[in-house]
């Protein structure tokens, strides 16, 4: 089965298009570039040649620079459902530091904006506590931040203690070991490609979800049991597994590269799923072969019943268990994985790239086939 593209029926269950994004994307970062040429020669000048990735190279002297922003998305609403707010930090930092590090930039510091519609004390000391503690774990400092309060400008869950919005921005260096940043343009056919496990849903493919969710069990669809066979570490409703907090992939693939091991290219799953985010990184022609990835999280194969959406569509909309995916040496690969087992993650050889181009998936599905 081939497939570039949602069908309109995935798009108008999801309420939002990739293909739309991805060309607002490229819109907005024509419009970025324009500005480089105000830096070229200075302090802070962007690198021209990275497009088509979720950060940058900002120069300063002979100091590489990595810097991108993001935010949490519509995932903030589940905690507003389950009045929980402690976990939301680790979503929060996932989102830029691993989209930093997938470039080869260690993350350093961050700086976060919450926009609210009324301020509660209690609920920002659950989400400064959350981020600190991810911080705690991906050895990044929080440098800065704001609170704005916008009244009915920020909507979201009624009832709830505070509607926010929340976004960050980070930075980090690149890692030593790197004369520029990773960017795919070394990607060959034959080299391996390394997954690493997600336990969760990340920050993506939330509308979606939720749509699919109120569709089967109603407006309270988060207090809906959950009855999945990993429901002891998931929870045991809608709501406890949909809130269940991002995994901060930048440690472990610091230590891959602290470890002196190739890395060539790396994809972080996020919105897109594996085929839209792994193309951005398979350059000069070639493509993937995935045959050894993750099983998807059995909360996600009922969410796709649910849904109505096919495999296909599935593993565009969400990271199906693979939160990430690095490019190394053939030789290396088993090393790389056993790196990233050592520093406490999931990760296993997924596959090998290919002189073809395109994407294709075996899984337990069938055959999934994303054209180049």
């Amino acid at each position: 089965m081939s497939q570039t593209s949602a069908e309109p029926n995935i798009k108008e269950t999801a309420g939002y298009s990739i293909e739309e994004g991805n060309a607002a994307s490229k819109n907005a970062y024509h419009w970025a570039q324009k500005t480089f040429g105000t830096r070229a020669g200075k302090p802070g000048e962007p690198a021209q040649d990275l497009a088509g990735g979720f950060s940058n190279e900002i120069r300063f002297g002979s100091e590489r620079l990595g810097i991108g922003s993001d935010g949490i998305g519509t995932k903030i609403e589940v905690a507003e459902r389950t009045d929980r707010y402690d976990t939301l930090g680790y979503d929060l930092i996932a989102m830029v530091a691993d989209d930093l590090v997938v470039a080869g930039f260690i993350p350093t510091n961050l700086s976060n904006i919450i926009d609210v519609n009324t301020l509660n004390y209690e609920v920002v000391d659950e989400l400064m506590r959350g981020l600190h503690d991810a911080a705690q774990f991906s050895q990044i400092a929080v440098t800065g931040g704001e609170i704005a309060e916008l009244g009915n400008r920020i909507g979201g869950y009624p009832g709830a203690r505070m509607n926010f919005n929340w976004c960050s921005t980070a930075v980090g260096v690149l890692h030593p070991s790197l004369e520029r940043p990773l960017s795919g343009a070394n990607v060959r056919a034959g080299q391996a490609v390394v997954a690493l496990r997600s336990p969760s849903f990340r920050s993506n493919g939330y509308s979606l979800a939720r749509r699919a969710l109120t569709k089967a069990f109603g407006e309270a669809w988060h207090t809906a049991p959950y009855t999945g066979s990993d429901a002891a570490e998931m929870g045991n409703t809608w709501g406890e597994v949909m809130l269940a907090p991002s995994l901060i992939f930048s440690p472990g693939v610091g230590a891959v590269l602290d470890a002196g091991l190739p890395l060539h290219a790396a994809a972080h799953i996020t919105g897109g799923g594996i085929a839209d985010n792994f193309k951005r990184v398979l350059k000069n022609g070639v493509g993937a072969e995935l045959t050894n990835l993750f099983e998807p999280l059995p909360a996600m194969q009922q969410l796709a019943e649910l849904a109505g959406i096919t495999p296909t569509e599935a593993y565009l909309y969400w990271n199906m268990g693979n939160g990430m995916l690095l490019v190394t040496d053939e030789d290396q690969a088993e090393a790389v994985a056993a790196q990233l087992q050592a520093s406490g993650y999931q990760a296993q050889v997924a596959g090998r790239i290919t002189a073809e181009p395109g994407v294709r998936l075996r899984v337990g599905a069938g055959e999934l086939s994303y054209e180049g």
